[in-house]
């Protein structure tokens, strides 16, 4: 059953990505509660911490692909499945009011790196697998999900994990700015990086994630006609060749149409 499991210790509270059979891929029951529950953490102002981590071995293989041609397949379902649904989910995770750590291991892809570069630090294993391989699902990454991502690698590299829609190892994620640490015991590290954290001021580690949203540059708001744009994409033979390649497990034919 996926879901999105909850537990707190003290003043850190563990996030779990959970569904297992799929690699933890995000469904989008998960990622309405991913929304709901950040939204109650923030309002908890006890908490000094929060750990986000994935069930059985893995963080998350994206989004759950097999949803789509119910949730997915024209570019109205599209605008509302990507803005609605998951650049809230994405949203809440970075405006948190407390610090978040991504507790990475096994896949990290797609929608699953989305949610990793929304938190504050991210730790990961030395098998962890990193990437964003849209460009063989026939469609280009959300806006409002580019643009965490963005922030965080910068122009060159994302247009690099973009256009090849290469997976890659943990030690080339950290060459190229998505993780803090490798490390053999990544749950453990995970609760270590949280208890100093929970040890630091809240007020001054609230104010600090403020400050840097405040004087980091953020883009002019898109217009409603980009955003249509954007999404046409989801209107072509392309994205519906990608997508049936994908769950049929067959090598996909772009014509570019």
């Amino acid at each position: 059953m996926p879901e999105i499991r909850l537990e707190r210790s003290d003043a850190v509270a563990t996030v779990t990505l959970s569904n297992p059979g799929k690699l933890n891929a995000v469904s989008v029951a998960m990622w309405e509660a991913l929304a709901e529950v950040f939204a109650r953490l923030s309002q908890d102002e006890q908490l000094r911490c929060v750990i986000v981590r994935g069930d059985q071995g893995n963080f998350a293989a994206g989004a759950d692909i097999e949803e789509f041609p119910q949730m997915r397949s024209t570019m109205a379902q599209g605008m509302h499945y990507h803005r609605d649904t998951i650049a809230r989910a994405l949203d809440a995770i970075a405006g948190c009011l407390h610090p978040t750590i991504a507790a990475i291991e096994g896949v990290c892809i797609g929608g699953g790196l989305e949610i990793a570069c929304a938190c504050d630090l991210r730790i990961a294993a030395p098998q962890a697998r990193f990437g964003i391989p849209v460009n063989r699902l026939g469609f280009a990454l959300a806006p409002d999900e580019l643009r965490h991502f963005l922030q965080l690698v910068g122009r060159a590299t994302a247009l690099e994990i973009l256009l090849e829609g290469r997976v890659f190892g943990a030690a080339e994620a950290r060459e190229k700015g998505l993780l803090h640490r490798i490390v053999d015991d990544v749950p453990a590290e995970a609760q270590n990086s949280a208890e100093r954290i929970a040890r630091g001021a809240p007020l001054a580690a609230r104010m600090h994630k403020q400050l840097v949203r405040r004087l980091t540059a953020q883009p002019q708001a898109m217009r409603e006609q980009e955003y249509a744009e954007a999404f046409a994409i989801l209107d072509t033979q392309d994205y519906r060749e990608g997508v049936q390649s994908f769950l049929h497990k067959t090598r996909p034919v772009f014509i570019g149409k």
